[in-house]
């Protein structure tokens, strides 16, 4: 299929266009595709619905690319080098296999939106600089398998829209109240009893704003306002007896809710 590749590798050359689709083309190596990396001047390189299983060190040299899209893929490995796209602005990385990240993949200097849904990442998965990407306004974890959500989240001051629906996480750190710009929060099919009663710092109730939760393990009084509205919950959680039942809850270290999800069947875990 390289072939196939080539044919508009070399229109892109030739016409000088800065976007490259290479959408659904059978592509499984990088490298043998012909001048691929020779396209300094694309700012745009989508490859979603390919076979790719590794992302070669070699597109750094695509300096110029802001928007990178391996949604749909095979990926277990990527560069370390990979933050040395000084100019990225969006990456996708949706429906791979990737169980771990790069050292340095926090260092990231203008990045806005991470895609990270549907991989086989944990808490475990994530290099230590991770919560360094400070200029990212949107992060996509959902379909992944963390059970615990570092309190390093709270550094990403200008997180606008947290996904984090489909995992295994069974608390919410509180240092998630300090993400003053947070608008959409998607915590649904998780293991999750209770909430910090720091997330009442928060405003996510509102015509613009998104909280969804359903299908956790809620204690009763938590999932009782959940049936009457979103905005029954944050009352709630701003209470002095819901801040009571919270500290009651901690204090008796109940063992977290069994997790109810069969994962080994994903996409991602597929050989």
């Amino acid at each position: 299929m390289s072939g196939k590749a080539k044919k508009y590798v070399d229109e892109c050359r030739d016409t000088k266009n800065q976007e490259l689709d290479l959408i659904d083309k059978g592509v499984s190596n990088l490298l043998e595709i012909p001048g691929l990396f020779e396209l300094r001047h694309i700012t745009r390189l989508t490859l979603t619905h390919n076979k790719i299983t590794v992302v070669p060190p070699n597109i750094t040299e695509l300096a110029n690319l802001e928007h990178l899209n391996f949604f749909n893929n095979h990926i277990k490995e990527l560069p370390s080098s990979l933050n040395s796209l000084m100019k990225l602005k969006i990456l996708n990385l949706g429906m791979n296999r990737l169980s771990v990240l790069p050292r340095g993949f926090g260092a990231f200097p203008v990045l806005e939106v991470l895609d990270l849904t549907y991989n086989n990442l944990s808490e475990k998965s994530l290099p230590g600089n991770f919560f360094c990407l400070d200029t990212v306004r949107a992060l996509y974890l959902g379909d992944n398998d963390f059970e615990v959500l570092p309190p390093e989240i709270g550094k990403l001051k200008g997180l606008q829209i947290l996904v984090l629906r489909d995992n295994d996480i069974v608390a919410l750190p509180k240092e998630i109240g300090d993400l003053p710009r947070l608008r959409e929060l998607h915590v649904q099919g998780n293991r999750l009893t209770v909430l910090p009663p720091e997330i009442g710092n928060l405003d996510l109730v509102g015509s613009k704003q998104v909280f969804r939760g359903e299908n956790n393990p809620w204690v009763t009084p938590i999932a009782d306002q959940y049936q009457v509205g979103v905005s029954h919950v944050f009352d709630y959680i701003r209470s002095d007896t819901y801040r009571f039942l919270y500290g009651r809850h901690i204090a008796a270290e109940a063992p977290p809710p069994p997790k109810t999800l069969d994962k080994s069947k994903k996409i991602s875990r597929m050989g």
